[in-house]
């Protein structure tokens, strides 16, 4: 009966980790086997297992990554210019603690929104928060809260996220207000956080697509310097069926 008491007040304030390994334990009747000290940790550590695992799970779902893919789903084929070294060093997440940027360019269909989004659950997994967007999308969600008065939340939002990817970089020139929009956001996490940029114009055609050279130049100064560079090559993987496309 005290036992059920238990589990009942774990229940009721969402020790969930706790309730799992103390029911099982009672199932299994191997209580009588762990001291107090050992029962104890165990709860702890199936306590702090389940939070990791929900922080994780909701860390995958407010990311809203384009796909769901990971390191072990990337393909290495020599024609597409992949250094498997480089891939598995990004994966330890060392660039977002150096708040370095990437800058992922190729030709429609080589797979950049797939590896950003296998970069950036690689991220998610290591605890840090990420935040995946279309950048078209994105600057007009933030022009439309400029509008309304509500976007200094949003920038300040933006400014906290350990990882940003901006996917589809430039596939539209900048106009004034997106120029002024990504200048703030790259100052505000200049040193600070983590950009990864998916791309088909190469880093030499920026300045033709930001579209005013004095913010071109503060931009690039800031972003290209530090940044982890990776050229996709070959032929679109969506001609091949190939599930690994951008």
């Amino acid at each position: 009966m005290k036992n059920e008491v238990t589990l009942e007040q774990m229940r009721k304030m969402k020790l969930t980790g706790m309730y799992r390994g103390f029911k099982t334990a009672l199932e299994t009747q191997s209580l009588s086997t762990l001291t107090t000290d050992e029962l104890l940790s165990m709860l702890v550590e199936q306590e702090w297992d389940d939070r990791q695992n929900r922080m994780v799970e909701r860390s995958l779902r407010n990311a809203r990554f384009r796909y769901k893919s990971s390191f072990e789903q990337i393909s290495f084929t020599e024609e597409r210019g992949l250094d498997r070294n480089q891939i598995n060093r990004l994966m330890n997440c060392d660039y977002i603690e150096k708040a370095e940027n990437i800058i992922i360019t190729g030709s429609t269909g080589t797979g950049k929104s797939f590896l950003g989004s296998a970069l950036g659950n690689q991220a998610c997994l290591a605890g840090y928060k990420v935040f995946y967007a279309n950048t078209n999308r994105l600057f007009t969600q933030i022009k439309m809260a400029k509008a309304d008065g509500s976007s200094i939340k949003e920038l300040n939002r933006l400014e906290k996220t350990d990882l940003i990817i901006l996917d589809d970089f430039g596939i539209q020139p900048f106009d004034n207000q997106s120029r002024l929009i990504l200048m703030e956001l790259i100052e505000d996490r200049h040193g600070k956080k983590s950009t990864i940029f998916t791309t088909q114009v190469p880093v030499t055609n920026w300045y033709e697509i930001i579209g005013d050279e004095t913010i071109a130049d503060a931009i690039l100064d800031r972003v290209v310097h530090d940044a982890h560079r990776i050229e996709l090559k070959g032929d679109s993987l969506r001609k091949k069926g190939s599930p690994r496309i951008e």
